[in-house]
């Protein structure tokens, strides 16, 4: 129960490696609180989280909404102890498509937007609203949803590396920032996770995953759920301003 009675806020809370750090941090003893845009999935699984768990459809790029989300979720529970940043999509394309002296595509900036938005900016929307109440309340954890591309690059993600890099960025300004109200700011930045969205893939992509990973095996959910619960928890009392990387040895190629 390293978690217990801590209030934790998780984006992106209803599949995947959110749904899993959703399930992780209740069995630890967590109050916890889930957003996603997904309702009908959101208000599904937030039954299985126990009674003091709750749900809201929230877009994390809309600042307004996210902040009267976290403010009735103050209101509620009195308190906001974890905010994990796990919200995030892709919208992979190539910069630009060049073959034989022809242009034939290039990446589009409604794509390049909407990933900024959501991976970059809800990021800072969540952790601004939520900060002014982890000061008053004497101090909690930021965790933040990087990704091991944020810091090797990845071809055809132009838009989700900037957004992942940028994310390392932000963790490492309001560790020193937040620091003195004794807030730890972290971020995990994971290799290839065999969530839902990835196990659909064909095989012969999921083949070239394993192949790239020194460990020979997609990560799971709850390998990153783990590492989202130790530094939540007390045990990684002493850090902040890190970028845990859970990613089997990943060796990142062109």
């Amino acid at each position: 129960m390293r978690l217990k009675d801590k209030v934790t806020i998780i984006t992106g809370g209803a599949a995947g490696i959110g749904k899993a750090t959703a399930l992780k941090f209740a069995a630890e003893g967590a109050q916890v609180v889930i957003c996603d845009v997904v309702e009908e999935a959101g208000q599904s699984f937030v039954k299985e989280l126990g009674p003091e768990a709750s749900f809201r459809k929230v877009d994390v790029t809309d600042r307004k909404a996210v902040q009267v989300w976290i403010d009735a979720v103050f209101t509620r529970y009195g308190r906001i102890d974890v905010l994990v940043n796990n919200a995030g999509i892709t919208r992979d394309a190539q910069f630009v498509k060049y073959k034989e002296g022809q242009l034939l595509g290039q990446m589009g900036e409604e794509d390049f937007d909407k990933v900024m938005a959501v991976n970059l900016k809800g990021v800072f929307n969540c952790a601004q609203a939520v900060a002014p109440y982890m000061i008053q309340g004497g101090g909690g954890v930021i965790l933040n949803a990087s990704s091991v591309v944020g810091i090797y690059g990845n071809f055809g993600q132009t838009n989700y590396v900037a957004t992942k890099a940028g994310v390392i960025g932000m963790t490492r300004v309001w560790a020193r920032e937040l620091g003195r109200y004794n807030i730890r700011v972290n971020a995990v930045a994971p290799g290839f996770i065999l969530t839902e969205m990835v196990a659909k893939m064909p095989e012969n992509v999921l083949a070239g995953m394993r192949g790239r990973t020194p460990l020979g095996r997609l990560g799971q959910p709850d390998d990153i759920a783990n590492a989202y619960l130790w530094l939540a928890s007390d045990e990684a009392a002493f850090v902040t301003g890190t970028v845990l990387s859970v990613d089997g040895g990943i060796v990142i190629g062109t």
